[in-house]
């Protein structure tokens, strides 16, 4: 380990947030065998640490623990399980800090990046505290005479978590949160690559008295981890954020045992500007929706189209404000930071050359950084013809392609042509048409004039591949719960 990432560790206030087992029943526990996998500062590619990589039998162990937690836990009274979320919301923000440097050594984003990802998790856990004690009994006017009909939600019973490297902390916070609420227990896998976020979390919430067999944070290889959950009965729900090939996946290995599967997958969201919109806010926004954590982001925008009318001025605009965006690490709060691993680096390096032997024009880097291997220049292109890659599959990353429209019409047919409905951003100052188009695109998120929509009391989800279900809002809790009709004779 470097000087450099010796310092940013001795930063961390609280050293026991940083964990290297797994939390299990209650308890931090390694592998039997002794088998760790290695963390890495993307930024330097140096060592930060290990963690305790489990066997199959060993992930079996803690829906075991799940399972035997679930009475209990259900069991409790909803503004008891409401009062532990609201303490693990409390520590959280207590130590939004060291939260946030443990993210930026393991994932590479920005520091003040980390800050809000560790707000953004923790507004979940608040949302959900409040939610729990809202779970009502629905009272149904009979069709029967004599009879008395009732609705009720009830925990759908242990659920597995599968969550990613680019938001370690929000994205376990708003599944966790949200099932733990209506009385579900947890077993969680975290990408290898950022585990030391999630384990920090699961500190916290044993501190928040989170009852052992609740939350069960399992460490180790996804195949390895996962598979015993896809195939064990015992597992109701399954709730996984990731790539749409992985989800795909999923869907097929949970189909014997026939889970409630929440999945958010994988985007491809444009960015369309019409004339007459404010150009100003209409490049920053495009600026924020492009290169928000490096680009790794499944909000982030792929394609941007913008009408012919004020094209050039948009395009000049847009990369005279790209080549304004700092690289660097993220503990310096540059910009840009670091891109996750070598295989996001040559996805960079394969859009940007694809779209210039199609006819693209490069308006600005197109390289990596001598900064260090997994550092890629902000990168504009323009011109970028329909049949370049970058156009129909998600380069999740600081590559931004812009491309010129003539008609309303045409745009719509352009953003639609997917199988990816995550999310678009619409830039208009008529009223009508922002009405039409936003009626039009099919999107599940459609975001007018700005970039940020996302937050706890909103639906999050899309529309065809890129979405099971929705997380988030009162819609996330009830992912997790199962429907019981009631219906009682009077006499």
């Amino acid at each position: 380990m470097t000087n450099t990432a010796h310092s940013a560790r001795d930063d961390i206030a609280d050293k026991s947030l940083v964990r290297s087992f797994a939390y299990v029943n209650g308890k931090w526990c390694g592998a039997k065998t002794g088998d760790t996998m290695g963390i890495t500062d993307m930024a330097s590619g140096e060592s930060i640490g290990e963690v305790a990589s489990l066997s199959a039998e060993e992930s079996s162990t803690a829906v075991d623990a799940a399972q035997a937690a679930f009475s209990n836990w259900s069991g409790l009274l909803p503004q008891d399980r409401s009062a532990i979320l609201r303490r693990w919301y409390d520590l959280m923000l207590q130590h939004k800090e060291d939260l946030a440097r443990i993210m930026v050594l393991e994932q590479g984003k920005p520091l003040s990046e980390a800050r809000g990802e560790i707000e953004y998790a923790a507004s979940f856990v608040e949302f959900y505290a409040e939610e729990a004690k809202r779970l009502n009994i629905e009272g149904v006017t009979s069709h029967l005479k004599d009879a008395e009909v009732e609705i009720w939600l009830e925990p759908v019973g242990v659920v597995a978590t599968i969550t990613p490297w680019n938001f370690p902390a929000a994205m376990l916070t708003r599944k966790a949160a949200a099932a733990m609420a209506v009385g579900c227990t947890l077993v969680a896998h975290l990408s290898g690559e950022t585990s030391f976020s999630a384990l920090a979390l699961a500190e916290l919430a044993e501190r928040a008295g989170v009852p052992a067999g609740v939350l069960n944070v399992v460490t180790g290889r996804a195949a390895t981890v996962v598979d015993p959950w896809t195939k064990d009965a015992r597992v109701r729900a399954l709730s996984f954020t990731g790539s749409t090939e992985i989800g795909r996946l999923l869907y097929r290995q949970s189909a014997d045992t026939v889970k409630k599967l929440v999945m958010e997958l994988g985007g491809h969201a444009p960015v369309i500007v019409f004339k007459g919109a404010d150009l100003d806010v209409a490049v920053s926004e495009a600026i924020k929706a492009k290169f928000a954590t490096s680009g790794q982001d499944c909000l982030g925008a792929n394609r941007i189209f913008v009408e012919r009318a004020i094209y050039d001025d948009f395009c000049t605009r847009f990369t005279a404000a790209t080549q304004e965006l700092s690289l660097g690490i993220g503990l310096n709060d540059t910009d840009i930071g670091p891109l996750m691993n070598e295989k996001a680096v040559l996805r960079q390096e394969e859009h940007t050359a694809d779209a210039l032997a199609k006819g693209a024009v490069l308006a600005c880097g197109g390289a990596r950084d001598p900064l260090g291997p997994l550092f890629y220049q902000p990168t504009v292109l323009i011109g970028v013809p329909t049949d370049a890659k970058i156009m129909s599959e998600e380069t999740f990353g600081p590559v931004a392609a812009i491309a010129p429209f003539d008609s309303e019409e045409e745009v719509i047919a352009r953003a639609n042509n997917t199988e990816c409905g995550l999310v678009v951003y619409l830039h208009s100052n008529d009223p009508r048409r922002i009405y039409r188009v936003s009626r039009a695109l099919q999107f599940g998120m459609v975001a007018v004039n700005r970039t940020k929509v996302t937050g706890a009391p909103i639906p999050f989800g899309g529309t065809k591949q890129s979405d099971l279900g929705r997380e988030g809002a009162r819609l996330g809790m009830e992912e997790f719960t199962e429907i019981k009709y009631v219906c009682r004779d009077w006499a």
